[in-house]
């Protein structure tokens, strides 16, 4: 009898709530992927700086990256449901107006309020599924948030790419914005059936460390986009240093905060686990080389070869089929039979991807499209979703029950701020090295990105090694 409940098929309101949640979740990847491939497409119309091809991503994933705990906090206080219901609001409308978008500059910042949006709705979704499931329920909840997401990683480039081509009632990129307008209205629909929750204890909120992770970490970034990293002038190094030195008085007001008795944005606990700090480095690592060469590859194709937005999109579908097959398999079968050797095997499986982007990039005519780019993308994507389970498992594994919700939330503002500093510095280096030297300077400047990489790569398998956690068996 006990077995039969256990496998009970859920109830079909809260069948209809996990699909709402799941859906909010896979709107946010979705958005960010398939805004890729068209951004060349989107610089064409509306001109401007060669560099601002890579604020369309950066204006999304950085406000995303510093909002994502205080969007979490805000769910304990207010209530989650009300808090997804209202990002996902605030992330429709901000996308209608990405599409309509006249500018430039309104784009980017419409963009950046979808971020926000993003990082209202993402950290809702693990609380409310706790809230409305129990037992072995929550465990089969969780896990379809993984094949969805392997989903809208393996369509946003196809997406991105069919949508731009289509050019649908003349809306050319337009269309990639809206798209999520149908998505999001389905979300809204089902999530009457979402429970409302919220924290046991009401927690108070950081304005201050919220204002100093955002200016510290916009500070950080901002002289690096569209700059050549090489050569950055002083003042470029002055404001990075200054943006450095205001996340230390961030780190040094949590610690405040905490002494306090008051709630901080980051639980300054998790650092006294000496392998943490090191998965930090680890994942801003490894979310810098994915999603910078995702940028990198399509403004080869597009702005490099002149390869149409269609070909281009589709040309990233080995990789996110690599991503989604590897993340299966490591998800289901090899974490729990070879724990952390999974992760070192993602590591050099991409690292030898890379290594054959540059060989197919060294080998290729700057007339002909590089079909031997293909297998190196698919490689690059089976490393990534061999490392990326393996990686969240064994970061999570040493840590007390207490500390799991913040070490998630940061785990995760670290990875957009990753993919934020990935975009921004191998897109800087491709875009340097290419500079207006046409199809020719093209594909050097793809290796020089693809080789820096290479070194972001080593730097998140020095870090790896430095974690702590079960060996063998972590997710066992």
């Amino acid at each position: 009898m006990t077995t039969r409940q256990v496998i009970a098929p859920v109830h079909p309101w809260r069948r209809a709530a996990l699909v709402a949640l799941l859906l909010g979740e896979a709107m946010n990847l979705l958005d960010a992927t398939v805004v890729q491939v068209a951004a060349p497409a989107i610089h064409a119309d509306l001109g401007g700086a060669v560099s601002d091809v890579q604020w369309f991503t950066t204006a999304y994933t950085l406000p995303f990256a510093v909002l994502l705990v205080t969007g979490g906090r805000l769910g304990d206080i207010a209530g989650r449901r009300r808090l997804f219901v209202l990002g996902v609001t605030g992330f429709t409308a901000a996308s209608v107006a990405c599409a309509l978008a006249p500018t430039v500059g309104a784009l980017i910042g419409f963009r950046a309020v979808q971020g926000a949006a993003a990082a209202v709705i993402i950290p809702q979704t693990i609380g409310l599924i706790k809230a409305m499931f129990s037992g072995a329920e929550v465990s089969r909840a969780l896990g379809g948030i993984g094949p969805v997401m392997g989903l809208a990683a393996v369509c946003g480039p196809v997406l991105g790419g069919v949508l731009t081509h289509a050019d649908l009632f003349g809306s050319s990129w337009r269309a990639v914005f809206l798209v999520n307008v149908p998505v999001a209205l389905v979300v809204l629909a089902l999530s009457s059936r979402l429970p409302e929750d919220r924290a046991p204890s009401r927690p108070t909120l950081d304005v201050t460390g919220t204002v100093l992770a955002m200016t510290g970490t916009g500070l950080l970034v901002f002289p690096l986009i569209g700059a050549d990293v090489a050569q950055l002038p002083g003042r470029s190094w002055c404001v990075v240093a200054v943006g450095l030195t205001v996340l230390a008085v961030f780190a040094v007001h949590q610690r405040r905060v905490a002494a306090a008795g008051r709630s901080p944005l980051v639980e300054p606990s998790l650092f006294a686990h000496r392998g943490f700090p090191a998965a930090l480095v680890a994942s801003a690592a490894f979310f810098a080389v994915t999603n910078g060469l995702m940028t990198v590859v399509v403004l080869q194709l597009q702005l490099g070869l002149g390869v149409g937005v269609l070909k281009s999109g589709l040309s990233l579908a080995p990789w996110s089929v690599g991503l989604a097959v590897a993340s299966w398999a490591a998800g289901a079968h090899l974490i729990r039979r070879y724990g952390r050797r999974v992760m070192y095997a993602g590591l050099g499986v991409l690292l030898a991807g890379l290594l054959g982007a540059v060989v197919a990039y060294d080998s290729a005519s700057p007339a002909t499209y590089p079909r031997p780019l293909l297998p190196a993308l698919a490689a690059i994507g089976l490393g990534a979703g061999l490392f990326a389970p393996a990686f969240f498992t064994l970061a999570l594994a040493p840590l007390r029950p207490q500390e799991i919700g913040s070490a998630a939330g940061l785990l995760n503002a670290v990875q957009q701020l990753g993919a934020t500093l990935g975009v921004a510095v191998l897109g800087s280096v491709y875009l340097d090295t290419a500079g207006p030297g046409g199809p020719e300077a093209s594909l050097p400047a793809a290796q020089a990105a693809f080789w820096a990489a290479a070194g972001l790569v080593g730097v998140s398998l020095v870090a790896s090694r430095g974690m702590g956690g079960a060996r063998k068996k972590a997710a066992g």
